[in-house]
């Protein structure tokens, strides 16, 4: 057995990662100084969970351990994509990332985003609390980081200018996206045209009328005010879901002894409670009658609108299943189809 990789994985809010005593690192005896990533600031639930972990971690740490945060990614040229690596190659020592970001460098991770796999935040709950989250961790450790816990992140909407009901209301429309294969191949088989551009960018062709729409989480829209931009409409469609994963590099995690792996472990447990109930506050009524109340128009498609759409990007979702290994789509599809236990 390979010094310093036994590990078990824990299914339920994350992943705890055991090493034999023999592995175990000398205690912390001095000031330790981390750098945290996340590619969005605090207004939003991923940065906000980055905030919240740091002080936690520094806390329970009486201040032996320090965790600076770096939000908007800008240890990595503020690009998303470049997040994993700079974790994995040490770069960056912790981050709160995006699935969605961060499919690129674990294939199985566009899980999370097949379209309109996950119906609604309780179905993400239960994917990202049992098999189908250990897994998933299993796939980020063997690319090379160190997961620790995972939570949902909600839904990417559909903010635009016109009504938009049924597929064929997307034709032609030019619609800003992430830069993230999947997402910009569903709205492409819906028949509109994806395009990915910066923020001032599409600030910009919004206000001059050339951006019809954006794919956009409810807590960016609202955050950004697009309803004042032109973008007043709201579909609450649930296209695809994203998840946020903290995640440590593996070295720093490998030099920790196993009462600051707890501290560290428990700490990201703790924030990715906090940035559950972040999220889903967004999109609760209250958060969409605000919206309302400011001039935007809300929407929210009924299980068979979304049965038109979801049919409209079967090739896509076909096609992206395979990406990810059909044995584990297959317990994602039974996780989100199963209701809650009674308590």
């Amino acid at each position: 057995m390979r010094r310093s990789t036994e590990i078990l994985f824990a299914a339920c809010v994350g992943v705890a990662l055991i090493l034999p005593a023999a592995a175990q690192a000398p205690p912390q005896a001095t000031a330790t100084e981390w750098k945290l990533s996340t590619t969005l600031g605090p207004a939003y639930p991923q940065g906000r969970a980055g905030v919240i972990w740091g002080r936690l971690i520094r806390e329970r740490s009486g201040g032996r351990l320090k965790v600076n945060v770096f939000p908007g990614a800008t240890l990595t040229q503020r690009d998303a994509a470049r997040e994993f690596g700079a974790l994995r190659d040490g770069a960056i020592d912790l981050a709160v990332g995006s699935a969605t970001s961060w499919a690129a460098q674990v294939a199985e991770l566009n899980l999370i985003a097949l379209p309109w796999l996950v119906p609604d935040f309780d179905a993400l709950d239960r994917l990202l609390h049992g098999e189908v989250a250990t897994r998933l961790s299993a796939a980020v450790l063997a690319a090379g980081v160190v997961p620790l816990a995972w939570t949902g992140d909600g839904f990417h909407e559909l903010a635009t200018r016109r009504e938009v009901r049924r597929p064929a209301d997307l034709s032609g429309l030019a619609l800003r996206v992430p830069a993230a294969p999947l997402l910009v191949e569903t709205l492409q088989a819906l028949g509109a045209a994806p395009v990915s551009m910066t923020s001032a960018e599409a600030l910009a062709a919004q206000r001059g009328g050339t951006l019809d729409g954006e794919e956009i989480s409810v807590a960016a829209y609202g955050t950004s005010r697009l309803y004042t931009a032109g973008l007043a409409r709201l579909l609450l469609w649930d296209a695809h879901a994203d998840a946020l994963l903290f995640a440590v590099n593996r070295g720093v995690w490998e030099r920790l002894n196993g009462a600051d792996r707890d501290l560290v472990l428990q700490a990201a447990r703790d924030a990715a409670q906090q940035a559950t109930a972040m999220a889903r506050k967004f999109s609760d009524a209250a958060a969409l009658a605000e919206f309302s109340r400011q001039g935007a128009i809300v929407t929210r498609l009924t299980p068979s609108g979304k049965q038109a759409f979801r049919e409209a990007a079967r090739t896509v979702y076909d096609r992206w299943a395979a990406v990810v290994g059909a044995d584990l789509v297959r317990s994602a599809e039974a996780a989100v189809a199963t209701p809650p236990a009674a308590k």
